[in-house]
């Protein structure tokens, strides 16, 4: 009696799946006989590579003139962005208050608009007015360091070089006709200054819709996430937010401090123009860690035209400043914001000084903090993940 069970095909195992290597073959290149290949293995011709190749290279050159042409519109963003972060811890310290946003946003900015057109009522026509004096003085102030002990001592080591040296400045500062090409010209000025005030003016337009959307930015940008991982880039986003805000209003805070002390020592030790040098010691010391170094450096050198004693005693008191800022105020200040090492401190603002001036020292302290806070909550646990 015969097996009725038929004998396993050629080309077939036990379970009835087929091997031919044919037409597994077949199966696995049809896709590409399809059209499956990449676009650029349609590419046969050298022409039509080199010609989408020099499309692509002036489409990026089209991009880059673009962020070029708009670099202005982008910086205006970026400082309000930093300014609407900046007030957005003083926000929600009123909303822990009981207050609600729109009307702690109202506050803030009633405030902050109030106290700004109060300094500028006090403090610009003095501080135009020591501008003023203090560039008529210049051909003076160079004559009694030409009589100082100081000078006579440099002139013992440098030689008859360093009295012409000072001469060729003292000729080229008296001259009207420099001082107007340095500065562009009336009309260069003119609309540099309605530039900057236009400039201002958007930026605080920005701030404010910065500041009442800032919630609503955040959830949009978290919604970029996937789903699962949601509650963690939110919680991120948070710190994120919150420590730069911190940080900014502590560099702000800083810096005041910087300035007063700056306009006090000006002013006991009867140096020239204290409220010019306090304005000079804010914008300076605001970069940060670098800064008041510079501001000591400039404060005690512009001191010597005046008087020996005092850019000693001025050195020696804000140098000891500087300590105690270093070691007591930071600390306090800047407990809420994210710590990173000094150094980095520097190279950021190096960095950013060099791409984008004063806002990129400033914006470059809180941008590397967050990417550290980054790498350290997620890329380092990912890399402890692998074993």
């Amino acid at each position: 009696m015969s097996d009725a069970t038929p004998a396993p095909s050629p080309g077939a195992d036990s379970s009835g799946v087929s091997t031919d290597t044919g037409v597994v073959m077949a199966a696995a290149t049809a896709a590409t006989d399809r059209g499956g290949r990449p676009f650029w293995a349609h590419l046969d011709s050298p022409f039509a590579a080199g010609f989408l190749l020099t499309l692509g290279g002036l489409l990026a050159l089209v991009l880059g003139f673009a962020v070029s042409s708009i670099s202005t519109v982008l910086i205006y963003i970026a400082l309000a962005m930093f300014a609407a972060l900046g007030l957005d811890p003083i926000v929600k310290f009123l909303a822990r208050r009981g207050i609600a946003r729109p009307w702690g946003i109202t506050i803030v900015f009633a405030v902050f608009g109030g106290l700004i057109a109060g300094l500028l009522w006090l403090v610009v026509p003095t501080f135009i007015a020591q501008v003023t004096g203090f560039i008529q003085s210049i051909p003076a102030t160079i004559n009694d360091f030409r009589d100082s002990d100081i000078f006579h001592w440099l002139e013992g080591i440098f030689g008859d070089g360093l009295g012409s040296l000072v001469n060729d400045l003292q000729t080229f500062a008296t001259n009207p006709a420099n001082i107007a090409a340095i500065s562009g010209g009336i009309l260069k000025v003119g609309a540099n200054i309605a530039e900057a005030v236009s400039g201002a003016l958007i930026v605080v337009v920005l701030t404010l819709y910065f500041v009442a959307s800032l919630p609503g930015i955040k959830e949009s940008l978290t919604r970029f996430a996937p789903a699962r991982n949601r509650s963690r880039v939110r919680d991120l986003t948070t710190q994120i937010t919150d420590s730069v805000g911190s940080y900014l209003m502590g560099m702000v805070i800083l810096a005041f401090f910087n300035s007063v002390v700056a306009f006090l020592l000006h002013l006991f030790l009867g140096l020239p123009f204290p409220l010019l040098m306090g304005v000079i010691a804010f914008a300076i010391t605001i970069i940060p860690l670098v800064g008041p170094v510079l501001y000591w450096i400039l404060g005690t050198g512009l001191a010597l035209f005046t008087s020996p004693l005092a850019a000693l005693i001025f050195g020696i008191a804000y140098l000891v400043y500087i300590q105690v800022e270093a070691y007591v105020l930071t600390p306090r200040v800047m407990s809420k914001a994210i710590s990173i090492p000094g150094s980095l401190v520097v190279i950021g603002a190096l960095i950013g000084g060099t791409l984008l001036g004063l806002l990129g020292a400033l914006i470059a302290v809180p941008v590397t903090a967050s990417i550290l806070l980054i790498i350290k909550q997620v890329f380092l646990p990912r890399q402890d993940a692998k074993i």
